[in-house]
């Protein structure tokens, strides 16, 4: 089982002509490529906004380190079952 061979792309494209047409194919092709680089440009502004792609948040942590903190949230979850 591969990938779509060029047979497979020939009849894709040849359904979407016929449902489509040729006229409307051109405007939904530039209609599609509108949202794609509008969806391309959201996602660029929202990490500069964020000051970059996020980093990776440290999972080292356990509950030993804040026995406080872990037999509070214990005894919230008894409460309440």
């Amino acid at each position: 089982m591969g990938g779509l061979g060029m047979r497979e792309l020939l009849v894709i494209l040849l359904v979407v002509l016929v449902v489509f047409g040729a006229k409307k194919l051109r405007t939904v092709g530039s209609d599609l490529g509108a949202a794609v680089r509008g969806f391309k440009k959201a996602m660029s502004e929202g990490e500069e906004e964020q000051g970059g792609p996020p980093k990776q948040i440290r999972s080292e942590g356990t509950d030993a380190e804040f026995p406080e903190v872990a037999k509070q949230s214990d005894t919230k979850n008894e409460r309440s079952s």
